[in-house]
Parts: C-alpha cells; sequence; structure tokens
C-alpha cells in the first residue's frame, strides 16, 4: 500500500504555499498577490464564499475567471464525481466509443439550435484552436479576423487572434490575422473583399472591458461573412452557460447563425477542466472527410469521463434551479444598484453588461482636488485607480474582485451564477464605502494610491 497522505502533506507543508511558488512556479505572482495585499490564506470554499482560517466568509465576485459558474464545490457535481470515480470506466481506450461523450454532445447541443456536432478538449483556448483549425480547412483560407480588445486565449493559435499587445509582444511569428473594431461592418467588408478570409471570431461581450457587440451587429456580421464564404466563431467561453442571461450570449440578438461556438469555463462545475467547440456538421465532415483522416484533430485527455460527468452534472444542476433565470434576475438587480451610484460619485464613470457579467468604468473626475489625483494616478499608470478600489474592497470588506484587464481603469464583476439578492446587498454597500472613501480625498486609500504610483514608476 502507498505511503501517500494528502491530507498529512497539506498539514504539514500548506503554509509554504506563496514560498513553493515563488521558488518553483511564476515567481511575479506571489510578488504581485503581495505589493497590492492578495496574499490571503483560504482555508475552504464553498458556493460563492472563500473560509478563511477564523471562519471569516469572503464573497467571491470573480468565480475563478468564470469558472466556477454554479460556485464552489456544488454537492451535484461532486457526487457526479464520486460516482464515475466509482464506476471504474475504461476511459480513453481511444479505441472505442464511450456513452458520456455522447450525451454530453446531446445534451449541450440542445441548447444551441442550429448547432450539430461537437468537439471536446480541456480549455477555452483549446476549443478556440479548434474553431480556427476547423475554419481554415473547411474554407481553405488563411487568415483569421478577430476584434479590438479582444481575447481569446494564450496558446499560438488563439494569441493570433488576441487583441492586447501585451500578451502577443514577443510571441511572433503567428497566425495570418487582422483586427477589426468591434460593431464595424466597414472594416468587415473591406477585409472580406480581398477573398482570404477564413473566419471572424468574436466575444459577444468582450471581457476585457465588458463591452457589448452593438445591436445588430453579431446578424449582419454573420451575414456578411456568409455572402463571402467565410465563417462566424462565436467565443462564449466566458459568455456562455448563462453567464449574461440567456444560454450563450449570441442568443440575444434573433437571427445570429454563427458556424462555430467555442464553450468552456462553467461547463466544468468548477472541477474539471472540459472544452466544447460546437458547429455545423458540414463542417466537422469535411475535417473528418475520411477514415484516414479520424484523428487529424484530436486531445489526449478530451472527453474524459470526470470532464463528461461533470458537464452532465452542471447542464442538470442549471436546468433544475434554474440558474439563467437568476442570472439575468440578480445581475439586472446588481447593474441598476449601481447605475443609481453614476450620478452621485463623479469618479463613477459608466455601468454596463449583461447578466452577470458587469463592469464597472472609472473615469476623469470634475472637482480639481480629485482631478489633481486622478492625474498623478494616471501619469504613473493607467489603471492604478481600479486597483485601489479592488485592495479595500477585499481588505476591509472580504469581497474578491479585480480588474478587467492591464491599463484599463474598469473592475469586471463576474460573480458565481447562484449569487443573489443578499450578496448585491453586500457588494453595493462596500462598493459605496469604498467611493465615499475615495471621494473624500483622503485616508488610506489614497496612501494606498502613493504606493502604487510609487511602484509602477520603479517598474518602469
Amino acid at each position: 500500500m502507498t505511503g501517500f497522505d494528502l491530507a498529512k502533506l497539506l498539514a504539514e507543508r500548506g503554509e509554504e504555499r506563496y514560498e513553493l511558488h515563488a521558488r518553483y512556479l511564476n515567481h511575479q505572482l506571489p510578488r504581485m498577490l503581495r505589493t497590492i495585499g492578495f496574499d490571503k490564506v483560504y482555508e475552504r470554499a464553498e458556493g460563492a464564499y472563500f473560509y478563511d482560517a477564523e471562519g471569516n466568509d469572503y464573497l467571491d465576485m470573480l468565480a475563478g475567471f468564470g469558472v466556477m459558474g454554479l460556485g464552489r464545490h456544488h454537492p451535484v457535481v461532486r457526487q457526479a464525481l464520486h460516482d464515475v470515480l466509482d464506476a471504474q470506466t475504461a476511459d480513453l481506450t481511444r479505441f472505442d466509443c464511450q456513452p458520456l461523450p455522447g450525451l454530453l454532445a446531446e445534451r449541450l447541443l440542445s441548447f444551441a439550435p442550429g448547432m450539430e456536432r461537437v468537439f471536446f478538449g480541456n480549455s477555452g483556448t483549446e476549443a478556440v484552436e479548434t474553431a480556427l483549425k476547423f475554419a481554415r480547412f473547411a474554407t481553405g483560407r488563411p487568415r483569421v479576423l478577430y476584434c479590438d480588445h479582444a481575447f481569446h486565449g494564450l496558446t499560438t493559435g488563439s494569441l493570433s487572434v488576441n487583441g492586447e499587445a501585451g500578451f502577443r509582444d514577443g510571441f511572433a511569428p503567428l497566425l495570418p490575422d487582422t483586427a477589426v473594431p468591434l460593431g464595424d461592418l466597414e472594416a468587415l467588408r473591406a477585409q472580406l473583399r480581398k477573398g482570404d478570409v477564413a473566419a471572424l471570431v468574436v466575444e459577444p461581450i468582450q471581457g476585457k472591458g465588458v463591452h457589448e457587440a452593438p445591436p445588430g451587429y453579431l446578424r449582419a456580421a454573420g451575414e456578411l461573412l456568409h455572402k463571402h464564404g467565410a465563417l462566424l466563431i462565436a467565443d462564449e467561453v466566458q459568455t456562455g452557460l448563462g453567464r449574461t442571461g440567456d444560454f450563450f450570449a449570441y442568443q440575444h440578438e434573433d437571427g445570429v447563425d454563427p458556424d462555430l461556438v467555442c464553450v468552456a469555463k462553467s461547463l466544468s462545475g468548477g472541477y474539471v477542466p472540459v472544452s466544447a467547440t460546437l458547429g455545423k456538421e458540414w463542417i466537422f465532415k469535411k475535417v473528418y472527410s475520411s477514415m484516414d483522416r479520424v484523428l487529424v484533430h484530436s486531445a489526449s485527455f478530451g472527453a474524459n469521463a470526470q470532464a463528461m460527468a461533470a458537464g452532465l452534472a452542471t447542464l442538470a444542476v442549471m436546468e433544475d434551479e434554474r440558474i439563467v433565470e437568476n442570472a439575468r434576475r440578480t445581475g439586472d438587480l446588481l447593474r441598476e444598484r449601481l447605475s443609481a451610484l453614476v450620478d452621485r460619485y463623479e469618479l463613477l464613470y459608466e455601468v454596463r453588461g449583461r447578466g452577470l457579467m458587469v463592469g464597472i468604468e472609472f473615469g476623469k473626475p470634475r472637482s480639481l482636488r480629485l482631478r489633481s489625483r486622478w492625474t498623478m494616478l494616471q501619469a504613473a499608470r493607467k489603471g492604478l485607480f481600479a486597483q485601489m478600489v479592488v485592495v479595500p474592497l477585499l481588505q476591509r470588506h472580504r469581497i474578491l474582485t479585480q480588474v478587467s484587464g492591464d491599463h484599463l481603469e474598469v473592475i469586471k464583476l463576474i460573480p458565481p451564477l447562484v449569487v443573489g439578492e443578499p450578496e448585491v446587498e453586500r457588494f453595493v454597500s462596500a462598493f459605496t464605502q469604498v467611493m465615499d472613501d475615495a471621494h473624500s480625498g483622503n485616508g488610506l486609500m489614497w496612501d494606498f494610491g502613493r504606493t502604487l504610483v510609487k511602484q509602477a514608476l520603479a517598474n518602469r
């Protein structure tokens, strides 16, 4: 019998977590966490909350960047994983057809009329890579269009359609690509006239900054692409599975007909990495055109039994507990409560989003006293004020949030889809207190701002 004891190992060495990470993993992560005071020690988690050793609760408004759609440790998903492990399935033989992948594909497609087949992978970026490969092969064209400020992943193919230069720098050469402004049909038309475009990949609501495609854009873009023999790829990795108040965000708009849809994050139930690329049958049949091409695109751990069980359980919970409806209702309440504060605080510029994907943007204040402090922060590094808000939300109010992207004065709220009115009230109350402090022009918040300025200047 093995002597491995996980509980004992964690008890003996769990306190070394930050030191181990600094020594063996990304050494900048613990450094960054300590700089902004995020180096907490969470002992356990349940639903929309973390708990420390003293039993203090922390409200999670980040959901692991959207992975924890059902919150942490949902009992139905946990039980499904226990059941599939106990079943001792003959998993990943590579040369048989297990039932769980087919059952999950059938269930997932039922939420996406017009989609007919599924490829299962392990992550959002892998779902995008699959869509890029399938689109290029199906059309016989090399170039993929993406929107300014887009985020589709960080592997080489998905990085090629990433709209943030900071992620792309130093990793060239990438795939043939061209950025077009979100919502600009003329820019799209101009690129399509060149005849080499395979697809446009687009987030219905961009994660970076929480910018929604203008009304009618997705439908018109799809029609334009199809007219020119190109495909529409809807990246629903973060917006899908109820996040925006419909099962998929592209479904907010009538008549949108994507050719490929990328899914991940919440489909995992918060446990097992899983992604899905949904698509039209003709695309799949062209990629897998003969028995010789049966493995032309595959994933070693794709469609594994644990991931499939987690996905099936997640979809069952979403229906049984009316998760999509809750996201719409709670999201409307959250945006309504926050939008009411825009006229009250001159540093608060806009509240936007759909469902439980909410962006809070800050902007230049009117009063001279606050404007001088704002200008100081902007001169050092754009995005510092948003970080000044994030830190006291955690330190003083035990609410975890984060800025929406580098050099952005935007906080993105993407909490677990199980949150309700109590969590809305807690967040709005805390946010109001932080804004009151910011507008007072003194106190610990602005002291921290000066620390961030020094740090930013030192990093130049």
